[in-house]
C-alpha cells in the first residue's frame, strides 16, 4: 500500500489553503490562491462564495500535483475556516444567493442596537458566550433575510441554506449541511450548554430553524467527497482559531496560544465546562473529538497587531518592509516615553470600545523612528498582557507559557518583549503552520490515522524559547503607563460624530 497522508484545507479571509501533512505531522505539499476583497462601500466586505470553492479545488489538485500524490494517497481531508463569514445559496441549484459577509464587516450595526433594546449587549451572553456585535454571524443572517427581496419566505419555506465557510465546502464536497461546535459557537444562535440551536435566539432574531446546518462534533467523517476527491473521507472541521489550538495541542485546562497576524487571537482551553467572561472575553467552544466531551475555551481577540507593522510602513514610510521594524526596533533599549494605542477602528477584548481610536503619547523632542518602531512591537504586547490578565481573572489559571504561531512570530525582539510583558516563557513551534495542523489532526483521528491525543502532542515540539528578562519594577511602571495611554484613546468617537 502507498504511503497516506492527511489534507487540510484552510479557507481564509484572504485566500485559500491546502497542506498536505505525512505521520509525523510535518508539511508534504503546499497549494494556495487568493481570492477578491470585495468592498460595496465603507465597512461592508464581501466574498464571492462560489470564486472561493473553484479556489478550493484548484489549491487541493495543486497540493496533490505538487507533493506528485494521487487521491488514493489521502486517508481523510479535514477543512479549517475564517469564522463568522456567512453565505446562504439555494438548497436545489447550489448557488449563492448574495455575496458572503465577511465577519469583518460592519453593516450590521444598527442591527445590533434594535437587538440590543433596553437589555443591552449582554442579552444572549449567558446563552451564547457572546455580546451583541456585528462580528457574528447570526445579525449578518438577519440582515440577507430583511434585505434580498424574497429571502425571509424562501428560508421559511426551506429553499435555502446557510453556513459559515466550512458548511459550504463541506456541502459542496460531500452533499451535507452541517457545521462544527467551534463555527457554531460564533453564529451566537448556538446554546453554549445543549451544544444546539437556542430557540429563544432564533425566535427574537427571526431566523428559522429549517436552514441552519447540523450541528457535529469537530472530528467525525461527516461523509465522502464525490468529484476530484472521490472517496475521500471528509473529517473535521474547526474555526481557524480552534484549529490553531488544537495544532498547538493546548488540550489541558490552563494551555494558551497567541495567534499573532493582522490581529491576535489568544484562546485558553477552560476544560469541558464553559466558563462565562466577567472581564470582556468571549466564551467560545475550544473543540470536540468525536463523542468525547465538548471542551470549551476563553477568547480575547485584538484587532490590530501585524496590520499596525503595515500602517507605519505603507502610511508613515518609517520602514520599507514588515522585516525592518525588528532592526530598527534593536536599535535602541526602550522606547523612549511613546506609546500607541492602535484602536483604528475601536478595542476589541478586553474593553471592547467602538467609540476608541488610535493614539500616540508621551512623544518629546527626544523621540526618534527607532522608538516609535519599539513602541509599534510593545503595543502587540500590552494588548497580549491586557488579554490574558482577563484570561487568569476569568478563568483562574496560572499560565505556565504562551504558545505562539503566526506570522509576527518570526520578529525575535516581539518575542523577546512578550515574555517581558507578561513574565511567561514564550514559546514557537517547529510547525508554524497550526491552523492547518489542528484540521490535520482532527481529520486524522476521526479516520484513525493517529490514534489519541496523547501521540499528537508527542508531535509538538519547540523551535525557539523565550524567557523574561524585564525588572518587576520597570514591567509595572510600564504598564501603568500603557493603561494611562488606552484611557486617552478612549471616548474619542461621540455619538453626533457617527
Amino acid at each position: 500500500m502507498s504511503a497516506q497522508y492527511i489534507a487540510a484545507i484552510d479557507q481564509g479571509t484572504t485566500s485559500s489553503r491546502c497542506i498536505v501533512f505525512d505521520g509525523d505531522g510535518r508539511i508534504v505539499s503546499v497549494g494556495q490562491r487568493e481570492h477578491r476583497q470585495i468592498f460595496p462601500q465603507p465597512g461592508w466586505v464581501e466574498h464571492d462564495a462560489s470564486e472561493i470553492w473553484e479556489n478550493v479545488q484548484t489549491v487541493i489538485t495543486e497540493a496533490l500535483d505538487n507533493g506528485s500524490l494521487s487521491r488514493d494517497q489521502i486517508a481523510a481531508v479535514g477543512i479549517t475556516n475564517q469564522r463568522e463569514t456567512t453565505v446562504v445559496w439555494d438548497r436545489e441549484t447550489g448557488e449563492p444567493v448574495h455575496n458572503a459577509i465577511v465577519w469583518q464587516d460592519t453593516r450590521t450595526d444598527s442591527l445590533i442596537q434594535e437587538l440590543a433594546g433596553v437589555v443591552g449587549q449582554e442579552r444572549f451572553r449567558e446563552r451564547c458566550g457572546l455580546p451583541l456585535a456585528t462580528y457574528f454571524s447570526g445579525p449578518k443572517l438577519r440582515w440577507l433575510l430583511n434585505e434580498v427581496p424574497g429571502l425571509q419566505e424562501r428560508a421559511e419555506r426551506g429553499e435555502v441554506l446557510f453556513g459559515t465557510m466550512e458548511t459550504w465546502i463541506i456541502w459542496k464536497l460531500t452533499g451535507r449541511h452541517v457545521t462544527d461546535v467551534t463555527n457554531a459557537s460564533r453564529t451566537m444562535l448556538m446554546n453554549l450548554h445543549s451544544l444546539d440551536w437556542d430557540s429563544d435566539i432564533l425566535a427574537a432574531m427571526g431566523i428559522p430553524g429549517v436552514i441552519l446546518p447540523e450541528i457535529t462534533s469537530s472530528a467525525e467523517v461527516y461523509g465522502e467527497a464525490t468529484g476530484f476527491l472521490a472517496g475521500v473521507p471528509v473529517a473535521s472541521a474547526l474555526g481557524d482559531q480552534h484549529a490553531a489550538l488544537f495544532g498547538q495541542t493546548c488540550f489541558s485546562p490552563g494551555d494558551v496560544k497567541g495567534t499573532y497576524g493582522t490581529g491576535t487571537f489568544l484562546v485558553l482551553n477552560t476544560g469541558t465546562e464553559p466558563v462565562m467572561s466577567s472581564n470582556g472575553l468571549l466564551t467560545t467552544l475550544g473543540y470536540k473529538i468525536g463523542d468525547q466531551p465538548a471542551v470549551y475555551a476563553l477568547e480575547g481577540s485584538i484587532a490590530v497587531t501585524g496590520s499596525l507593522v503595515q500602517w507605519i510602513r505603507d502610511n508613515l514610510g518609517i520602514i520599507s518592509s514588515a522585516a525592518e521594524i525588528e532592526t530598527l526596533a534593536r536599535t535602541v533599549d526602550d522606547n523612549g516615553g511613546c506609546y500607541i494605542v492602535p484602536a483604528f477602528s475601536g478595542l476589541f477584548a478586553p474593553h471592547w470600545r467602538s467609540d476608541a481610536r488610535g493614539i500616540m503619547t508621551g512623544l518629546t523632542g527626544y523621540v526618534t523612528k527607532a522608538h516609535i518602531a519599539r513602541a509599534v512591537l510593545e503595543a502587540s504586547a500590552w494588548q497580549t498582557r491586557e488579554v490574558v490578565d482577563a484570561m487568569r481573572q476569568d478563568s483562574g489559571a496560572d499560565m505556565s507559557d504562551l504558545r505562539v504561531d503566526g506570522g509576527m512570530t518570526a520578529d525575535n525582539l516581539l518575542m523577546q518583549i512578550l515574555a517581558d510583558v507578561l513574565d511567561v516563557d514564550v514559546v514557537r513551534p517547529m510547525v508554524a503552520e497550526t491552523t492547518c495542523l489542528g484540521a490535520a489532526y482532527a481529520a486524522g483521528l476521526a479516520v484513525g490515522y493517529w490514534p489519541d491525543l496523547e501521540s499528537l502532542r508527542a508531535k509538538w515540539h519547540k523551535a525557539a524559547e523565550w524567557s523574561p528578562q524585564m525588572p518587576d519594577e520597570v514591567r509595572d511602571r510600564e504598564y501603568r503607563n500603557w493603561r494611562k495611554a488606552v484611557n486617552r484613546s478612549l471616548g474619542w468617537l461621540e455619538h453626533e460624530d457617527v
